[in-house]
């Protein structure tokens, strides 16, 4: 009697063990199925001729069609996006997709320059198909996300600012980093304190997990963002 139970304890045990290593293989192919399934999300995202919508169905953002052009040709047309045509750079190093809406009418952040600026954005999740944050609501609108960002040679780095408590980026993912991806159009956009809409930067992003924010980055999945930056007055 001992040694059936012994031989079924010690057959539950191996087959624990087999199903935990066929886990622990099927995680490594999960993650390198997301990937594929981000990249293809991405693709379908990049060809769709499509409106973005809150959870109530409102309008908010016409994307369009995207023309996606290469570094090279960004660069000959002076680091510019023509928006009549939709266009967005695809950064290689990156995988971020730019578009620059409004270049701004402020300065440029130069090497050891630091600033406030205040960033208004809407964040949809391409892969969920959803709005999954923003700030550009009533009751972030006296507690703007507010990025504190220094440039060093050409090297971005920035956190949020919480000296207000901290806007939506902060509480939706308790934490100061910025997201990588939102750092690429400081190299071209100005930064000032300007009081008309026209006159802020803007731009739109499609930001990969690897760029992302820290719950993109775990879970694997790229977002569209719209941003305008604007330095604190």
């Amino acid at each position: 009697m001992r040694s059936k139970f012994f031989t079924l304890h010690t057959s539950l045990f191996t087959l624990i063990v087999v199903l935990l290593t066929a886990a622990s293989c099927k995680k490594d192919l999960t993650y390198a199925e997301q990937k594929e399934k981000e990249r293809d999300a991405i693709n379908r995202f990049v060809s769709r001729d499509i409106t973005i919508r809150d959870h109530d169905g409102n309008d908010l953002i016409y994307v369009g069609r995207i023309n996606v052009i290469s570094e090279d040709q960004f660069t000959n047309q002076g680091n510019t996006t023509d928006v009549s045509k939709n266009e967005y750079v695809m950064f290689g190093n990156s995988g971020v997709y730019m578009q620059i809406v409004r270049e701004g009418v402020g300065n440029r952040l130069e090497s050891g320059d630091s600033k406030q600026v205040i960033a208004r954005y809407t964040e949809f999740n391409i892969l969920a198909d959803t709005v999954q944050s923003s700030n550009e609501t009533l009751y972030y609108s006296t507690t703007p996300d507010i990025i504190d960002i220094s440039n060093f040679y050409g090297t971005f780095t920035a956190s949020f600012n919480t000296d207000n408590g901290g806007g939506a980026m902060y509480h939706r993912y308790a934490s100061t980093s910025v997201p990588a991806g939102w750092l690429i159009p400081f190299t071209y956009i100005r930064i000032g304190r300007q009081v008309s809409e026209e006159q802020i930067a803007k731009v739109r992003l499609i930001v990969p997990h690897s760029q992302g924010q820290s719950d993109a980055s775990s879970n694997v999945y790229p977002c569209f963002y719209e941003i305008t930056f604007q330095e604190t007055r």
